[in-house]
């Protein structure tokens, strides 16, 4: 093929059109040469052009008469340079690389030994690398990152989040590959979320953040090859800007889309980003993307030149240097602009903030994201922790960031599992963690509060299991955490189904009793709410607490066999806590007078109707009362993690008022009439009473 060569321009990054023709610019400072390699739909190099120009650490250049094809132009980078694995080199030109600007993939990466063998070998890994697509229509549209006239639009009329109340973890695949009423062809895909039935579902719940597990393109780790399992979670990620095919096989558009239809129903969307690692792993590796355009600038090293490894991943992204930097910031904004979503839960978030010295939540990546316009309107949520030094952050993330509070989840945990002395800590977790947010201008929404994740048990095999049963991931149980804090009421599992059917339904009965309690009590604490998809309707994962390996019937949600009643009292909880402002109202409880009523914001109690005194909060009572009050409303909540039922005397409502019962989760019951006077708070359950005046 003939083209028309020019230097070109070193931004943007990625591929661009000019003027002229295409713009090729690719951050490499060590390497000695970038080629960009032309593909045709059959995957063969058609061409291969030399990138003649450097500005700083930038190769770059400029391609006229190039014809780009109706199913776009297929392409692929390769670098040459100096190959030294023992300092961290590793330039070989047999090897394909995807563009870390690319925003679309022919097809998905899939794992090959060919990919990580040495140069010596001499084996083009085209074949099995995928290859960016650069369409027409980018050109068409002015597509390049310095024409933004195809984006979408936010403005203060539009702006990008809004503050989450109920944020809903969901896996893409494993959410609707079983589903029903999904139809066939887009289950396990990002189209298959606006569907009438799933957005139904999500309504019903009262969910107003969607929060999607990861969904840029990744690679299955090499070790899983080998014992036939797949990646089920996407926290592998090789190229940040582009979808995975197998979820979203109608690229960002069919993102875009979904982003759109859910927002219509006021849904935002959030998407779970992995910036602290990528699926090249550790120097045994596939070298895919930026190992091979620079290993020793995208990735951090010891003076050795040994990659470190704070994300127990193989690999750890430099996200202090400029270049790093600036790939994750229009990574943001490609998201944003041109899908919409409102915003990024963080994987491993302190590598964001990791420099030489440690974390600083003013370290590079984190200022620019505070000071950019765009940006810093976006839902911000950090997984405040990593592997490596100092990596436990939680509570050092700056407003406007909300972050999982891992405290609340154990806290919480060890009350209902029966710990001694678990009172204190309860009722910090319930108040929104001053301990931990109540600085900076911080408030409770910063608090991210969850039981469960989909990393570790989900919410019904916490009260099913005692220990973790891995076996199915290869690994001999080793992988996963050993401190669950759950428990299995003396019975691991399930029951044989010769067992006796009595004693089935009432271990049944009694697990549900506990599955209700937690959902109650994290839909009445202070702080923003979190549930992972499928708890509300009684998913099990068979007792496997580290599941992003099993990409088949232990994580897909059985929708067939769904607890329906549940999902209508989980419901049931997002209602009552929208229409309660005294349950989310976004300041930290301090015990002083309130308002011209001059009414204190808390109160705790003791069952016998007196308050707590400091002696109470060691007694081993199991049971805890509070009640809050805010602008003229109060409500009154009860804790009972024993179980035996426990007679109530309600403090006394407020001059012309009386408490109504508005939940028991005990009964299930949201609503109804309930004499106070002859109040009993049921083993294992919560209540939540409301004054009416």
């Amino acid at each position: 093929m003939d083209f028309l060569i020019k230097n070109g321009q070193p931004s943007p990054l990625g591929v661009s059109i000019d003027d002229w023709g295409i713009n090729v610019a690719v951050l490499a400072p060590n390497a000695a040469a970038i080629y960009f390699c032309v593909f045709d739909v059959n995957e063969h190099e058609v061409a291969r052009v030399l990138l003649p120009a450097r500005t700083g650490d930038v190769h770059h250049v400029s391609i006229g008469a190039l014809e780009i094809p109706s199913a776009g132009l297929w392409y692929g980078l390769r670098a040459e340079g100096e190959y030294n694995p023992s300092v961290g080199l590793f330039y070989d030109p047999n090897k394909l690389l995807v563009d870390p600007y690319a925003i679309e993939l022919n097809r998905s990466f899939v794992y090959d030994e060919v990919l990580s063998e040495p140069k010596s070998a001499g084996v083009d890994t085209a074949p099995w690398v995928p290859k960016a697509i650069f369409r027409r229509e980018q050109a068409d549209e002015g597509a390049g990152q310095n024409d933004q006239s195809h984006l979408l639009r936010f403005d203060a009329m539009h702006p990008v989040s809004t503050p989450p109340q109920f944020i809903y973890e969901l896996s893409v695949k494993a959410f609707t590959q079983l589903h029903p009423d999904v139809p066939e062809h887009v289950r396990g895909t990002v189209a298959a979320l606006r569907e009438p039935c799933v957005i139904e579902h999500l309504l019903t719940l009262g969910v107003d953040t969607l929060e999607l597990m990861p969904i840029a393109a990744w690679v299955n780790e090499r070790h899983l090859v080998h014992l036939g399992l797949h990646n089920a979670w996407g926290y592998n990620p090789v190229a940040m800007m582009a979808t995975e095919p197998r979820l979203c096989p109608g690229g960002w558009r069919e993102l875009r889309d979904t982003v759109a239809a859910l927002k219509a129903v006021g849904i935002q969307v959030i998407l779970d980003v992995v910036f602290n690692h990528t699926g090249e792993g550790d120097v045994f590796g596939p070298i895919l993307s930026m190992r091979g355009l620079d290993n020793r600038y995208y990735y951090k090293h010891n003076d050795g030149f040994q990659l470190i490894n704070d994300t127990g991943c193989g690999n750890t992204i430099a996200c202090e240097r400029e270049g790093v930097v600036q790939l994750m910031m229009d990574t943001m904004r490609h998201w944003i602009l041109k899908t919409g979503v409102a915003g990024f839960r963080f994987d491993l978030a302190t590598v964001m903030g990791r420099l030489p010295t440690g974390f600083s939540n003013q370290a590079p990546l984190l200022s620019m994201m505070k000071n950019d316009p765009l940006l810093s309107q976006a839902l911000l949520i950090a997984e405040p922790w990593d592997v490596g030094p100092g990596g436990y952050q939680l509570g050092h993330f700056q407003s406007p960031w909300l972050e999982w509070n891992d405290k609340y989840r154990d806290d919480v945990r060890r009350y209902w599992q029966g710990q001694p002395n678990a009172l204190g800590g309860l009722a910090t977790r319930l108040s929104g963690s001053s301990d931990v947010f109540a600085h900076d201008g911080r408030t409770p929404k910063a608090s991210v509060n969850f039981i469960a994740a989909h990393d570790g048990f989900c919410l019904r095999d916490v009260v099913s299991y005692s220990h973790k049963y891995n076996q199915n991931n290869g690994e001999q149980n080793r992988d996963g955490s050993n401190d669950n804090h759950s428990w299995s009421h003396c019975v691991e599992g399930e029951l044989p189904d010769d067992a006796d059917l009595v004693a089935i339904q009432q271990l049944k009965d009694n697990r549900m009793q506990d599955i209700r309690a937690l959902l109650t009590m994290l839909f009445v604490s202070q702080g923003t709410v979190m549930l992972t998809a499928g708890d509300e309707l009684g998913r099990t994962q068979r007792g496997n607490n580290n599941a992003y390996a099993q990409d088949n019937e232990v994580t897909w949600i059985d929708w067939v066999n769904a607890d329906q009643s549940l999902i209508g009292f989980v419901g049931g909880l997002s209602a009552l806590r929208r229409s309660l402002r005294t349950l989310h109202f976004d300041h930290f409880l301090t015990g002083q007078m309130e308002g011209d009523a001059r009414l204190a914001d808390v109160h705790w109690w003791r069952t016998d109707g007196q308050e707590m005194q400091v002696g109470d909060w060691y007694s081993g009572s199991r049971c805890l009362g509070l009640s809050l009050y805010h602008d003229g409303e109060s409500v009154l909540l009860w804790f009972n993690a024993g179980f035996e039922a426990v007679p109530l005397t309600l403090p006394a409502p407020h001059a012309g008022c009386e408490w109504r019962l508005a939940c028991d989760s005990h009964t299930a019951q949201l609503g109804g009439d309930v004499d106070e006077k002859a109040a009993v708070l049921g083993g294992r359950s919560v209540q939540v009473w409301c004054e009416l005046c």
